[in-house]
């Protein structure tokens, strides 16, 4: 028995088949980064989440033509077109899993950043190159106007469903301010009912272990989720990376990142809160090696995941168990 209703599962039961993300960087840049001359929330390092297969070198920069004149486009390590990306995403996917099912993940930054006009060619251009079950968008709640919402459920059909991933990271307005977030948990929730109201699904990505955080705050998020009707969700246990603020405070000794053993208890706890219906989408960070400074003793994916449902299956526990508590 599922202690907790995984993506994989809810896939295979939406579309009766494995579903694969094509992750996109559509050069986006952050409204939080440009505005905050510091570098927006402080845990980020820069980088955006880009799938490491769509980079073409570790040199050179460019612009992608297609953005030009953006008042949201970056200086970015060199990438490919966004047609170029998904058949390189494709062809990494059929090779490494025999997938035969897609999803389209603008997953790198603020994806609605950008105009109206440039988003609807951008989106357009990354749909025009086949059929696919999902189209998922990742950004801010304080980056979605009505217009770019009305754009986004456009797209959907009986056949591909419409996700919007929120950075939301804690329920706790003076955490968000704690760590430069840049909006309030109001935004956050006004975001989720116009994306609802739309026909679009939601996913939230949630922090654990953020400064200053603890079992009270972690109820507070999950009660802010399960408020918001969020569909699915993101956990992530905090990850320090090199040349971040919250690095330097780190170094510090003014910030800590969980052991796997708080870790577990910690993420148990939320799953345990959360409704039952919630898709657990991720449940464990995966920042490379190379830019992540701590937690550094902590087992990869897998491991942490087996380690959690054994805990949950020795205690009896599973996700809802404590919704509504």
């Amino acid at each position: 028995m599922e202690r907790w209703r995984s993506y994989r599962s809810y896939l295979e039961e939406r579309f009766h088949a494995p579903v694969y993300r094509i992750g996109i960087d559509g050069g986006f840049s952050c409204p939080n980064r440009d505005k905050d001359g510091r570098g927006g929330c402080s845990f980020c390092d820069g980088t955006g989440a880009v799938a490491v297969y769509h980079r073409q070198s570790e040199s050179g920069f460019h612009h992608d033509s297609a953005y030009d004149g953006s008042t949201a486009s970056r200086l970015l390590p060199r990438l490919d077109s966004i047609e170029s990306q998904i058949e390189r995403g494709r062809e990494f996917l059929i090779r490494r899993y025999g997938a035969e099912m897609f999803s389209l993940y603008f997953q790198s930054f603020t994806n609605t950043y950008d105009s109206i006009g440039n988003l609807e060619r951008i989106y357009g251009r990354a749909l025009s190159t086949g059929c696919y079950a999902e189209f998922i968008v990742s950004t801010r709640p304080d980056s979605l106007p009505d217009d770019v919402i009305a754009l986004l459920s456009s797209y959907r059909t009986d056949d591909m469903d419409i996700w919007v991933e929120l950075g939301l990271q804690s329920g706790s307005d003076e955490t968000l301010r704690r760590i430069g977030r840049g909006h309030d948990v109001a935004s956050y929730i006004d975001a989720a009912e116009r994306l609802h109201r739309a026909g679009i699904n939601v996913s939230t990505h949630i922090i654990i272990g953020l400064p200053g955080e603890g079992r009270e705050d972690y109820e507070r998020t999950a009660k802010v989720v399960g408020a918001a009707g969020s569909e699915g969700v993101k956990i992530h246990n905090l990850h320090i990376a090199g040349g971040t603020r919250m690095a330097d405070e780190y170094l510090e000794g003014l910030v800590t990142a969980s052991s796997e053993e708080r870790y577990l208890e910690d993420a148990e706890l939320v799953l345990r809160l959360l409704s039952p219906d919630t898709i657990i989408q991720r449940l464990v960070c995966e920042t490379p090696a190379h830019r992540l400074i701590a937690p550094r003793s902590f087992p990869d994916k897998s491991r942490f995941l087996s380690h959690l449902k054994a805990r949950m299956e020795r205690r009896g526990t599973r996700q809802g168990d404590l919704y509504g508590c």
